[in-house]
Parts: structure tokens; sequence; C-alpha cells
């Protein structure tokens, strides 16, 4: 064949390519390429069936369909995200913020990293209404220039428990009773009611705070204690806080019922909307540093994660603003299937011994494998946006090898002669923590369960106290007297008055309902009436003849 000849066959292929994979005319295809000339009917023996086995473009279809969704989030698993980016200021208050990191998303003013937010609630599944009381998640992934870099955090900066090892146990104690498979607050309280360092977050969860009135306007924070670390290898302890320059907005539990009965996907819709208006929603992330030791002048443990730092002595330092100004193009692609980890940290971060942080780097992304795959990270929603080269091959759903330019495909390891990958150059002296002691199974010793939870009690607002009694009252009702008088003397420790009115609601509910507290089933948290609402269903529904 001749040079010509070559090149204008060559030609004439790329452009029966280019015309093979654009489809201009937008037929419809299966996953093979296939034109579907039919998608209304499956083939059958005459037009009333049976249908047949070799149903083909029936049977790819139906079961891909079978397979659409993916394990579901054992936590977190009502969702919605968007896209945006960080903007650095570059500084830490009136210093450079390199005297705290070296990492390289703070450094410059005006710097731009891309980023996705995921917001969530915590307990529910994935259609669950977004009214519920539950806390809600706030994680970031930041697509940065070393690589990425992930927030997991909740809109409530404290949590229930302090030590990963009772995470099973809290999650069931909220997850629906696994016979009756409704959420009952009876198993809640039982398990709170033994777990007084608890009382901290439900002060927050039985409160207006509970209930944000929609991810916008509502709070972002780290919850555990991470490290920065500047050139030298020197460590601060930090913790994260968003805030939204929206503004704050929560619900009462009232509002939240008549929000439900209109709409359960509102805060998703909100968001969504929000953003296509071009009214792109921002928080500004502020930091709090304190130095790496154990700080025996506070009366609490800086790593247990069950409490605030005092702002007074901590301040809250702004080091940039987080914009989100794109939606998802496809929600299963983007929001359903990133996959955020506590260990997932650049140069500058490390970790700090909060238990808590430690058992959740572990689990998270060991649960993202489980429900996406070993391969998870080759999805583009997770990828990092910088060039990424390993030795790993294979696992379930692989579709590429992350080898560099010029690397020997031939060598899967390290180290080698062979012109394969080697180690990147130290970017900074090494963070080198020093830690002895005995290894034991032991809580920490400054536990204090109940200062901190009286403190913010005595801080809400009035009607915020109101609803904080209200909520509590009406989910204890349904609970055993023992229950009762143990989540008493709990409040009771925290601020009197707080312990007394939650007392006094549970008397006076008592004596106006003449009912038998132990005889009634508990509901989700937050419902009220919910032997009512059965009875309600039953007498109220309209008789319908048969069909």
């Amino acid at each position: 064949m001749s040079k010509d000849r070559k090149n204008e066959r060559e030609h004439d292929e790329e452009k029966n390519d280019d015309k093979q994979n654009t489809n201009e005319d937008g037929t419809l295809t299966t996953r093979q390429g296939h034109p579907v000339r039919d998608n209304q009917n499956s083939k059958t023996v005459g037009n009333r069936g049976p249908t047949t086995l070799e149903n083909y473009e029936f049977l790819e279809k139906i079961s891909h369909f079978d397979r659409e969704r993916i394990p579901e989030r054992v936590v977190h698993a009502r969702g919605a995200g968007a896209h945006g980016y960080f903007e650095a200021y570059g500084s830490f208050g009136d210093e450079p913020i390199s005297k705290y990191t070296r990492a390289k998303i703070f450094q410059e003013e005006g710097k731009q990293t891309p980023a996705f937010v995921r917001f969530s609630t915590v307990i529910h599944g994935g259609t669950s209404p977004e009214t519920l009381r539950d806390p809600r998640g706030f994680a970031v992934k930041f697509y940065t220039e070393d690589g990425n870099w992930d927030l997991v955090g909740n809109n409530l900066k404290v949590f229930f428990i302090r030590d990963a090892i009772k995470f099973p146990d809290v999650i069931h104690a909220l997850k629906p009773d696994p016979v009756t498979n409704v959420q009952d607050s009876e198993r809640i309280f039982d398990f709170m009611s033994q777990t007084p360092e608890s009382m901290h977050m439900l002060t927050f969860l039985f409160s207006p705070w509970g209930i944000p009135a929609n991810y916008r306007q509502m709070q972002g924070s780290g919850v555990n204690t991470y490290k920065w670390v500047n050139e030298d290898g020197e460590a601060v302890l930090v913790k994260y806080h968003f805030e939204p320059v929206q503004g704050i907005r929560n619900l009462t539990q009232e509002e939240a019922d008549s929000i439900q009965s209109k709409n359960f996907n509102h805060a998703t819709q909100d968001l969504y909307e929000a953003i296509e208006e071009g009214n792109y929603p921002e928080w500004e992330l502020r930091v709090q540093v304190m130095s790496d030791d154990d700080h025996p002048e506070l009366d609490f443990d800086p790593l247990d994660d069950t409490k605030l730092w005092p702002k007074e002595q901590f301040p809250w330092i702004p080091v940039g603003k987080l914009v989100l100004d794109r939606n998802p193009e496809d929600y299963f692609n983007e929001v359903e299937q990133v996959a955020f980890g506590t260990g997932v940290l650049v140069d500058g971060m490390d970790f700090s011994d909060d238990k808590m942080l430690q058992g959740r780097t572990f689990s998270y992304s060991d649960t993202q494998r489980y429900r996406v795959g070993a391969n998870y990270l080759q999805l583009p929603i997770n990828q990092a946006k910088k060039k990424v080269a390993t030795n790993q091959r294979g696992g379930q759903m692989s579709y590429k090898v992350d080898n560099d330019e010029g690397q020997n495909p031939h060598v899967n390891y390290e180290p080698s002669t062979l012109n394969n990958l080697k180690e990147a150059e130290m970017s900074g002296k090494p963070h080198t923590p020093y830690t002895e002691g005995e290894v034991k199974k032991e809580a920490i010793d400054r536990q204090n369960p109940y200062r901190q939870a009286g403190e913010t009690f005595r801080k809400f607002k009035e009607w915020e106290k109101d609803e904080l009694i209200k909520n509590l009252v009406d989910n204890l009702i349904p609970c055993k007297k023992e229950i009762q008088e143990e989540m008493i003397a709990h409040f009771k420790k925290c601020d009197e008055e707080y312990g007394r009115r939650v007392e006094e609601g549970l008397k006076n509910s008592s004596s106006a309902d003449g009912a038998d507290q132990d005889s009634t089933h508990g509901g989700p948290a937050g419902a009220t009436k919910t032997e009512e609402g059965v009875k309600q269903a039953e007498e109220h529904g309209v008789p319908s003849d048969p069909y």
C-alpha cells in the first residue's frame, strides 16, 4: 500500500471513529454501543408472551437497573452536595500562617483550591426527611496541589462519645430497633443515661440546634482535634470551624413538623436552587490553635471530642473562605459515590491522639472500600487533581493503571533500578512526637462530663431553653421510670435548673395524661404522640371499596 493510500485510509478511519463516538443524532444505545430500535416492548412469543430468554437488550437493561444502588452508608446516608472552591487569606491573624503550618493550601492570599462538600443527616436512611432531629454531616474534600485533603465533620461541634470503641454502640442506640425497625427514644436514653459524656451533645441535639433550617445556614466543624506542622516539624493542636456568611438558622420541633408535611427534601432543594440562581453559599473557615501538650491548667482534656475549646482562651482565627458555586451533574456519581476519610491529610497536617479521630481514620476509608470498591479513588469525584502514580494494581472495577509518564510498566514495586517510581523528597522536617506510657484500656483522667453541658444550657436564649426542655420531656415520657430518673440526675449535675425543669415537665405530663408511662412505646427522636399517630392513621383513613 502506498504512503498516500495509507494516510488517506487512516484519515477515513479517524473520521469514522469520530462519527461513531459523537453519536450526533442522539440515538439511544446499549452499553455496548448498539442502537436501541424498540425501547417499549420486550421480545415475546406473539404479542402476549411469554418472553424469550434471548431478550438481550432487556436483560442488560434490567440487570444494570438491579445493581444501580451501592450499599447505603451506615451513617450519613441522606446527603446533598455541591462543588466550589476554598480561597486562602494567607495569614493567621496578624501572623504568617507558615508559623503554624506548611500546608500549601493556606500559604498564599487569594489562592483558590477546588473543593466538594457533602452535607448529610447522620442516622436516617437515604430518602428520609431532612427535618428529623439529627446531627448533620459537613464533609469537605479539598483537591490541593499536594493531593486531596478531607475534613470530615458535623454541624455540631461536639460528639456523644470520646472513644471510637463505643461508636457502634451509640449508632446502634440511635438507629431503629432491630426487631420493630422503629427508632425508639427509650433505646436512645437507655444508652445515654449510662454514658455521662453524652450530656453536652444531647443538650445541643434536643435544642433547636438539633434541626438546622437548611444546609446553607448551618455551621460546620471538624469536631476532632488535628495538628498543624510547620517547616521545622513543630506541631500545634487545631480545631476547624466553618461559619456561614448567610447566618445561622435553626428550627423548633413544631416548625420542622410543619415543613415535613410540605416537603421532606427541603434542604436539598434549597441548596440546589440557591446555587442555580447564583446565590452561592459561603462559609468562613476559622481555626483554633493550642500548644501540643496536656494543658493541665484546663479542667478537660483538649483531645476530648465531647468538649469545646473556650473562645476566650483559644480565639477563632479566620484563615480562608469556602464558596459553593456549582451543582453536581449527576447525584449518584458525585454525591453518592464521593468518599471521605479522616486520614486523608496533606503535608503540613497530622493526627492528634484524639481517640475518636484515630478510630475514625480506619473506619471511614474501610467503609468506602466496602461500599464503592477497592478502586474508589479512581472515580472522578474522588480522584486527586494532581498526577497520581502508585504501585497498586488490580482489584474490582479497576479500569486504569496509575503509571507515571516514562515509568517502566513491568515494575510495580519499590525500590528498583529499572526506571520505576522513587520516593519524594522531604518538604520540611518531619514531626516526631514523643510518647511513652503503659499500654492499657483506660479512660482519660479529666472527663468532667457536666460542666460544659451546663454552660451551654445557661448560654441558650429562653426560647431555646424552653424548646430543649419540651423536646427532652416529650421524648423521655415513653421511657421507663429508671431511665427518666437517671437522665434527671445527669441534667441536675449539668445545671440545677436544667434538671429541675425536665423533672417538673415529666411530672406534669404524667399527671395530665394519666397514662402508665411504662406501657407506652417510644418513637423517633423529636417525635411526639407516636401512638396517637398510629391510631389516627387507622381511624381517619378513608374507607375504600376493593377493585
